[in-house]
């Protein structure tokens, strides 16, 4: 007899605490337990397609230029075909060892070269950017980040595509396509034979290519990007 009222004892204090247990499931099940909303992290741009096409409208203190941008991360080598407003198309070829040329394909054939201590930008060029918020550009509400104080950088909050960037020198570029996994045929990728060419003269090379349009027209990397 007194062990059954032990066992009789023992299930009465089990009872509560098996009520207990069900009515927690019943009501977390029912969404009454929520725990406290994290705080949204801080927005980060989203790293460059390893290939994409991309045209752009750039300004520069109201002189215009259409660039088509060739961008192929795994072969090293970004392209850029600009044509200048009522003008001449200049071909800006760049590869990772740090070599560029500059060319054109009409009958004037010029060229000209630079070496550079670094190669095109890495697809992950804006890692470390501080983000500046949230702005209208071009249309789009876009998250902005500013990298040292070199270039501001505005990317679709929607699709996360690149809609609008600003140099340092005041340069701008309006992206009006941007297709992710573009690529162009290799044989584009040559430089003319005369660009090889020993006994070009100063007259027929190209001088106009200032300092500024290396470091940002180009999308050139550095060693702080």
């Amino acid at each position: 007899m007194g062990m059954a009222s032990s066992s009789s004892l023992n299930l009465n204090k089990s009872v509560p605490r098996i009520m207990l247990f069900v009515f927690l499931i019943l009501t977390c099940s029912l969404g009454f337990c929520k725990s406290a909303p994290d705080q949204d992290p801080t927005p980060t741009p989203t790293p460059w397609p390893h290939q994409f096409h991309s045209i752009l409208v750039m300004n520069y203190s109201g002189i215009l230029q259409v660039t088509d941008l060739w961008y192929d991360w795994p072969n090293g080598r970004n392209f850029n075909i600009i044509q200048h407003q009522l003008g001449n198309v200049l071909y800006d070829l760049e590869w990772n060892n740090g070599t560029s040329f500059f060319y054109t394909l009409d009958s004037s054939k010029k060229c000209s070269s630079a070496q550079l201590e670094v190669g095109i930008l890495r697809p992950n060029w804006l890692d470390g950017a501080r983000y500046l918020g949230q702005q209208h550009v071009d249309g789009f509400l876009c998250n902005v980040w500013e990298k040292v104080d070199f270039i501001w950088y505005y990317e679709d909050v929607v699709t996360k595509r690149p809609v609008h960037w600003v140099f340092y020198t005041g340069r701008e570029a309006h992206v009006m396509t941007f297709e992710v996994g573009a690529a162009l045929e290799d044989a584009k990728w040559q430089a003319p034979v005369y660009c090889f060419d020993n006994n070009t003269s100063a007259s027929d090379s190209i001088t106009t290519i200032s300092p500024d349009r290396l470091v940002d027209g180009l999308l050139k990397g550095s060693t702080v990007l």
